[in-house]
């Protein structure tokens, strides 16, 4: 399991914020593709003078052109490497990292932490403007422009049929063994002083596309293609609706990573690993 840290290894937390416009994602792919894992794996590896690549894990597994601002990871380093380094590390991956990926800070993990597992919850932050003139050019990169005028009361009343603890198959791209079931938080959105209206998901966990599908659910609401009761029944009949769109990745970011207390770490870990159901429901895996 990867919360055992193994002898004369140190787990290290990495808090870090990219610009996903230039990466294919997060996850390291074949065939030599930009990703953030990639980046930082090799910037570590280069500036501690390692022949070994140290793998890291992370929170929230991001899509090709999705930003970070609180992004959260570790690594498990030999335990002579990090005394050696770890008080210029920081500074040392600032030169070598491109400038849109930073890490911000390195600490040594708690006993039981995991970023993947012991996390409770992600918030992510998707921005939309329907401003007839487009997306401010200083944006662009962050905001989608939708070119439908958008009730942001109505987007809400839809949101709250969506919170809880459901079968969120329709709105996910289905991976082989793994759950649907998600405990979306908070799903709500605000229209800011410039017109850009940001809307904020948190969930204890998100599979694939489900953020960006829920997003396009309620597009369709506010600007009044579908009436607020739709997306609640798109949940309900647990099958994909062509009418539900994905958004495009830019206006996306992950914000936040939660964790409960150290003492509560393990549990956590351990809790997230189980097969996981709702009560008319099969068990299946986590993912």
């Amino acid at each position: 399991m990867s919360d055992e840290v193994q002898p004369g290894r140190v787990r290290i937390r990495l808090d870090l914020s990219y610009d996903g416009s230039g990466f294919h994602g997060w996850a390291k792919q074949a065939g030599g593709k930009r990703t953030v894992q990639g980046e930082i794996e090799d910037a570590l590896r280069t500036v501690t003078r390692s022949k070994e690549t140290y793998e890291l894990t992370v929170a929230g597994r991001t899509d090709a052109g999705v930003h970070a601002r609180g992004q959260v990871a570790h690594v498990d380093l030999p335990a002579e490497v990090w005394a050696e380094h770890r008080e210029k590390l920081l500074k040392r991956l600032a030169g070598r990292l491109s400038k849109d990926v930073r890490v911000w800070r390195l600490t040594e993990a708690p006993d039981g932490f995991d970023a993947r597992f012991s996390a409770i919850w992600r918030r992510y932050a998707y921005r939309v403007t329907d401003d007839p003139g487009g997306v401010d050019p200083l944006l662009r990169g962050h905001v989608l422009w939708h070119d439908w005028p958008l009730d942001v009361d109505t987007m809400n009343e839809a949101a709250r049929a969506l919170l809880g603890e459901h079968d969120f198959a329709a709105y996910c791209k289905r991976r082989e063994g793994a759950t649907t079931i998600r405990t979306l938080q908070e799903l709500s959105l605000v229209r800011g002083g410039d017109g850009v209206i940001t809307a904020t998901v948190r969930a204890d966990a998100f599979c694939h596309n489900m953020v960006r599908s829920l997003i396009g659910a309620l597009l369709f609401v506010g600007d009044g293609h579908r009436g607020p009761r739709w997306p609640g029944e798109v949940l309900a009949a647990g099958v994909r609706d062509s009418a539900v769109h994905v958004v495009r990745p830019h206006g996306l970011t992950l914000e936040e990573v939660g964790y409960p207390a150290d003492e509560l770490l393990a549990a956590r870990n351990k809790e997230a690993r189980n097969k996981r159901s709702l009560p008319s429901a099969a068990g299946c895996e986590t993912c």
